[in-house]
This record gives structure tokens, sequence and C-alpha cells, in this order.
């Protein structure tokens, strides 16, 4: 069976944008990175653009790879649901989502860098717009996550890849992540179901 990609421009553009923007914030060196990134400190003297920045960020280039391919398998899965402005917003939201999260309930974690927080979210977005579209298969998509996320948070994460990046694995962020992303769906999915009604409503008799 040959399964379609959704590589339309409508589906794919939002994907490629954050992954060029990645990259070339990952080529610009080290002195953007400690501008960017995650960092309590510098949140707590007002750099607040380090919410969102700091998902752009990785640790080195296996780190980037990684994140990247996470974005592209989302794009593969869920591509569908992409449009290039609600994508973007999508991922500042998630991106703002998860670093809120790290900030008040995981004071210890206190430099952060990276996509997969974000990557989390959108996955969880995306799983709940399959079963809004019909697709059982977003069950077993959070059924996945969910068990992911349980796992990390009793076991933490692979020794291996932290080593492979250069850093622990933040797995909060994670967790953090993907509750913004079911919260994103839940709030859109009620605007949306708020405006058919009052489109209804103002149907003639």
């Amino acid at each position: 069976m040959i399964v379609a990609l959704p590589v339309k421009p409508q589906f794919s553009l939002g994907p490629i944008i954050l992954a060029v923007t990645a990259i070339l914030l990952f080529l610009a060196g080290t002195t953007v990175n400690d501008t960017l990134a995650y960092d309590r400190y510098a949140l707590q003297s007002m750099e607040t653009w380090r919410l969102i920045t700091g998902s752009l960020m990785h640790t080195n280039g296996y780190h980037l790879l990684l994140n990247l391919a996470g974005l592209a398998l989302l794009w593969a899965l869920h591509g569908e649901h992409y449009q290039p402005v609600k994508y973007v917003k999508l991922f500042i939201w998630c991106s703002l989502g998860t670093s809120i999260g790290i900030y008040f309930y995981s004071p210890t974690l206190i430099w952060y860098v990276g996509l997969s927080g974000a990557l989390h979210g959108i996955f969880v977005w995306g799983a709940c717009m399959d079963l809004l579209k019909g697709l059982r298969s977003g069950w077993l998509l959070l059924a996945g996550i969910t068990a992911k996320l349980v796992y990390e948070q009793y076991y933490g994460s692979s020794a291996e890849v932290a080593s492979l990046i250069d850093a622990h694995v933040a797995v909060d962020a994670h967790l953090y992540g993907a509750i913004s992303g079911g919260i994103l769906f839940m709030l859109m999915w009620m605007f949306t179901v708020a405006v058919e009604r009052l489109n209804a409503r103002r149907k003639p008799l």
C-alpha cells in the first residue's frame, strides 16, 4: 500500500519554516544560543523572549538532527492538519506552554533547549485532530504518547540519548508540551463550536 505524504505547500510550509529557522539559529553559533536559550535566571531578569526561542535552540548537531527527524515524522503522521499560519502559532503556543510549565513546576531545571517539548504538544494536537476527523488511529497515537510520558516520569530518559546530545533529556518539557497541545486543541475546538452555534442562530428562519 502506498501512503501519500502531505507534500502540498499548505501542509508542508509550516514544518519547513520551523526546520529552516532551527538550522539557521544552530549555525549562528554559541553566542546566539546563549542569548536565546531558556535560562531561568535570565527570565527572572525579564528576558521573556526565551520562553519561545529556547525551543529553537539545540545543544549539538545530533540534538538538532533528532528533533528534525521528529518534526518530519509528525508531518508524515498528520501534516494534512497543518496550515502555515496555524502551524507556526501552534508551535509558538506549545513552546510557551512548555517553558511556563518548566518555570513554575520544574524550578530545578535551570537551562533548556530543543524542539522536543513543543513537538510533543504538536503530536497530541495532531492526534486529537485525527479523532475529530474520524480517524481512530488518533486513539493509538494518544495511548502511545501517554505511555511514553508515564515511562519517562517514572524511569527517566535514555542514557544513550543524553550522551548523544551532550545534555540531560528534559522529560518534564515533554510532559508540559504534551499538556499544552491538549489544552490548545480543546480551546480551538470549543471556539469553533461556539462560532458554529452563533452562526446557526443568525441564519434566517
